[in-house]
């Protein structure tokens, strides 16, 4: 019976073991730019051991157009490669493995984090929604509709973070396409109405996906190449797609050709609860949408240490990834393995800062040390 904890091979990658850390927007990247202190966080994530046997990074911006909160990592400039090369460096020293994914937040941005423009998106219809800026959380400023001919470019910008990806030293990346950002604003059409070839058919709100893996695959390799996505979860006023069993479904015959490294869904709300019948979403059939992709399977949100067992040992998954509980436990897998106790994080610390909060959890060894009392003097 295959276990969590034996290794797997995805793709072009070889984990040893099938936690993998979920990417987690921390807002620590003053100037868009990697740094020491993120170095520090990801190293004492990497090692397979005790931390993650694949760590995907936090959300990082493809272009300057694609960045939508203050103080997150970017992938298109030789300052942010080298930054990050640190990083990887730092995890790969560890005998971990590390994956970038690759962001466009499209309309869930500000004008004053894109230079005073608009930010870009499938429809030029607002998300009623916040984004985190200089003066704090502000609503989010209402968008343009890329133009058809705009889209080759953006693709391009893709492709070009790919590269810069690989050059940093990432052993691959994921795309992605979920939790309401520019990928999924084109996917939904409760979001998308356009009357183009980007619009209108459930074949054309996919066109940007797969033109985006394609051309990700091609530039570094299907096998160094994952997606996320999102069938159902409503943040960043995404709303349901009208018949999202049928759109993820079809998504994903689209991307078996590629042979991705893996595929990576979030069931449920993002961060949130996994069943949304309370407010009206239709059940959503998992395990149907991983029936129709043979590669490795990646799924997401609120597992527990038991259904993360269960669900690689029987087969509903391949690798499970954990969000949160990897922020207050920097050895979330060897908490896994010896089902010890897991730290709470402290949610007022989550959004920018500096070491607090981010890089000061104590393993479970420093909270032995910690407990331990001093010996009584006769």
């Amino acid at each position: 019976m295959t276990s969590l904890f034996d290794p797997l091979q995805l793709g072009d990658i070889a984990l040893s073991n099938r936690i993998v850390m979920a990417p987690l927007t921390r807002n620590r990247a003053p100037q868009q730019l990697p740094n020491d202190l993120m170095r520090t966080y990801y190293q004492q994530r990497g090692n397979p051991a005790t931390g993650a046997g694949l760590i995907i990074t936090e959300a990082s911006q493809i272009s300057a157009m694609g960045q939508g909160y203050l103080d997150t990592p970017g992938i298109h400039s030789p300052e942010q490669v080298a930054g990050w090369r640190r990083i990887t460096d730092a995890v790969h020293a560890e005998g971990g493995k590390i994956v970038i994914q690759l962001w466009h937040v499209g309309r869930i941005s500000h004008t004053s984090l894109l230079g005073g423009a608009a930010p870009v998106s499938s429809t030029a219809k607002a998300a009623n929604g916040m984004t985190f800026t200089a003066d704090g959380f502000v609503p989010t400023s209402t968008p343009r509709a890329l133009r058809s001919d705009e889209i080759p470019a953006l693709v391009a910008d893709y492709r070009r973070a790919a590269r810069n990806a690989i050059d940093a030293g990432f052993d691959g990346v994921e795309v992605h396409a979920a939790n309401g950002y520019l990928i999924e604003q084109f996917i939904r059409d409760s979001i998308n109405d356009r009357s183009d070839a980007y619009g209108g058919s459930r074949e054309n709100r996919l066109r940007l996906l797969t033109e985006v893996m394609t051309a990700v695959a091609q530039e570094i390799g299907g096998g160094r190449t994952g997606v996320r996505l999102s069938p159902v979860t409503p943040v960043n006023d995404a709303g349901q797609d009208s018949d999202a069993q049928t759109t993820y479904e079809a998504a994903v015959r689209a991307l078996a050709p590629l042979q991705l490294a893996f595929i990576h869904v979030i069931e449920g709300q993002t961060g949130g609860a996994r069943d949304l019948s309370d407010q009206g979403v239709k059940p959503f059939d998992y395990a149907a949408l991983r029936r129709l992709y043979a590669g490795p399977w990646m799924v997401n949100n609120a597992y527990t240490r038991a259904m993360a067992l269960d669900a690689v040992a029987s087969g509903a998954a391949d690798l499970v990834a954990f969000g949160r509980p990897f922020i207050g436990n920097p050895d979330l897998g060897a908490r896994l393995r010896q089902d010890a106790p897991w730290t709470k994080l402290n949610s007022k610390l989550l959004y920018g800062g500096g070491a607090a909060g981010y890089t000061d959890y104590p393993t479970l060894a420093q909270q032995a040390a910690q407990t331990v009392q001093p010996t009584a003097q006769g």
